[in-house]
């Protein structure tokens, strides 16, 4: 599996970018966000996300981890294929998206090119849960820095626990026990709970 490729940019247009790598030419499809964000630059480097079907074996670039664990995401749900989520990344930045789903915005996200109402919904309940609480830099927002709850909710979600389920559990247990509480007495108290 190919994680990124480092090269010499060759050709790029608003959806596609060739990079030339030890002599191998790579057309990789792109989003409009990192078009302009690669600019005229003779070296580029893009993360990859390869598709690989029956019938095609395609290559998606982009410009950081954050933009391909938004499509990555975005192609998990029902109904959004590889060029419906490049067409979401072309119409807005992955923080523009995470914070669409964060507050449910409905309207945004079926005002993309080639999103319906039903489309939009989906995107939203199925991905709310998977990154409502993390940043355009994939950090944690948690109310108040708190880093207990922060390696409580890291260990919980390592454990498989839904994220959002657990960051409401671990705020009814500070709201109930206090700031003071241990990771592992919070750890404690919220598999009890879950």
């Amino acid at each position: 599996m190919i994680e990124y490729l480092n090269g010499k940019l060759v050709e790029k247009s608003l959806t596609h970018a060739l990079i030339e790598c030890a002599g191998v030419g790579y057309f990789l499809h792109i989003s409009i966000y990192t078009s302009t964000k690669i600019g005229d630059t003779e070296n580029c480097k893009l993360f990859v996300h390869e598709l690989i079907r029956e019938d095609t074996h395609e290559l998606y670039g982009f410009i950081d981890q954050d933009e391909r664990t938004v499509f990555r995401k975005l192609i998990s749900v029902s109904g959004v294929g590889a060029g419906t989520g490049r067409m979401i990344l072309s119409s807005m930045s992955p923080h523009e998206i995470r914070t669409a789903i964060f507050q449910e915005n409905v309207n945004l996200i079926k005002g993309i090119k080639g999103i319906g109402a039903k489309t939009a919904q989906r995107i939203i309940v199925d991905l709310r849960d998977k990154i409502s609480i993390e940043s355009a830099e994939g950090e944690k927002i948690l109310a108040g820095g708190n880093t207990t709850k922060q390696d409580a909710l890291t260990a919980l979600s390592s454990l498989g626990f839904d994220k959002f389920k657990a960051e409401k559990a671990l705020d009814k247990i500070i709201s109930t026990e206090g700031d003071a509480i241990s990771v592992e007495s919070l750890l404690k108290h919220a598999l009890k709970q879950l």
